[in-house]
């Protein structure tokens, strides 16, 4: 049982008080990190909008007009279904009524009200932060593990879709990467994150498959293509733990019964960041009893290079 590498009962998944504090200070760098650009955005809209001798100058500067939209309340995404009669309404509603009466100071309430927006798309970017984490933490796992058996990867950039050598100064690479292939033993081995499964007709947070970067469009119809399916929730707050499992659960039992339907019984995982005492008895039953094949804590690291060593045996 691969499991049992590294986990001798269910209180090995446990996520400690010290591991959840972590966890957190790890989700507030994530959020300072993706602050970053919006706060250089207002820097440079506060230098050219202190040009401007009148809040009414504004209306004529067309290089800040998206960032005047913004500080009208319009996030990025409304934008998209208003014409742009409707935006210049908008901005003359924001000069009216909020620069014009700032007097003097108008420059500074535009670029607080133009942080007010982005700090709701950024708010938006963080509600599912915990999964890219935990994404990032399995892949530059999955790479150092590769990296351990010589096994040289190519890579899918998750921008452009295209396909890249492995590179000799990997830094930060898991930022931007969807998926990882390698040829082991006279085997084609690839993991790709977030892929809709024809068959599940659902997206799978991870899936390992039997093919190569060519095969992929046709492998990914295929139930035997499918060698493991993995859940991954990197939530670190105690209070939403169990409704993560409870999500991972019903995500996994679509997969068996789909897979079941064609004849097939792929592989199961589960790596979670916050696994409590209830949620680690029922995860250690399914391991015992064979319904979940392995499982790991994101916050122990030999149990994610554990289990990434075991999904490079298969």
């Amino acid at each position: 049982m691969s499991y049992t590498s590294h986990l001798k009962s269910a209180d090995n998944l446990l996520t400690t008080y010290e591991q959840t504090r972590a966890g957190f200070i790890s989700l507030a760098l994530e959020r300072n990190r993706r602050a970053t650009p919006h706060v250089k955005l207002a820097r440079a809209l506060k230098v050219t909008a202190s040009k401007a001798s009148a809040p009414s100058k504004l209306l004529g500067m067309k290089e800040i007009r998206l960032s005047l939209i913004a500080a009208a309340g319009i996030s990025d995404k409304a934008a998209k279904h208003m014409s742009e009669e409707n935006k210049d309404e908008a901005i003359n509603n924001l000069i009216a009524k909020f620069l014009e009466p700032a007097g003097s100071a108008f420059v500074e309430e535009l670029v607080y009200r133009f942080l007010l927006t982005r700090g709701d798309t950024l708010g938006g970017s963080m509600r599912n932060v915990g999964g890219a984490l935990a994404q990032r933490k399995l892949t530059r796992a999955m790479i150092s593990a590769l990296a351990i058996t010589g096994i040289r990867y190519r890579w899918l950039h998750s921008t452009s879709g295209q396909w890249s050598d492995m590179l000799d100064d990997d830094s930060d690479i898991e930022l931007r990467l969807r998926g990882l292939s390698w040829h082991k033993k006279n085997k084609d081995r690839m993991i790709i994150f977030n892929l809709t499964v024809p068959i599940v007709k659902h997206n799978v947070d991870v899936c390992l498959l039997d093919c190569n970067e060519k095969e992929l469009s046709g492998c990914r119809k295929k139930p035997e293509s499918y060698l493991a399916l993995g859940e991954l929730k990197g939530g670190i707050d105690p209070a939403g733990a169990d409704e993560h499992w409870k999500t991972a659960s019903k995500a996994f039992d679509r997969i068996r019964k789909s897979f079941a339907a064609q004849h097939q019984s792929p592989k199961t995982f589960f790596l979670g960041a916050s696994i409590q005492k209830k949620m680690a008895s029922e995860i250690w039953s399914e391991l015992e009893a064979g319904t979940l094949t392995n499982a790991a804590n994101f916050s122990v690291p030999d149990q994610i290079a554990s289990l990434c060593s075991w999904l490079i045996s298969l």
